[in-house]
């Protein structure tokens, strides 16, 4: 006797590949979500008063472009 599958291993073999499938598909996913550049849980997302006074000091814009953005995100002034 060959145990209680009846010595059918063709169900089995399906069931692994598809588990390995599965496993591979989750590892790739996995691998990518953690990689992946924007992570707003990171708390590492610039608010756009940051981001224009990075830009204003590091010389990408004027004091008057500035004031125009600020006005038009309505940041005040």
């Amino acid at each position: 006797m060959m145990g209680w599958w009846g010595g059918d291993w063709g169900g089995w073999m399906i069931f692994m590949a598809v588990l390995w499938v599965v496993l591979i598909v989750a590892g790739v996913w996995a691998v990518m979500a953690l990689t992946r550049g924007n992570r707003p849980w990171s708390g590492s997302a610039e608010s756009p008063k940051e981001i224009l006074d990075r830009r204003l000091a590091s010389g990408e814009i004027d004091v008057e472009e500035y004031e125009r953005l600020r006005r038009a995100l309505g940041l005040g002034t």
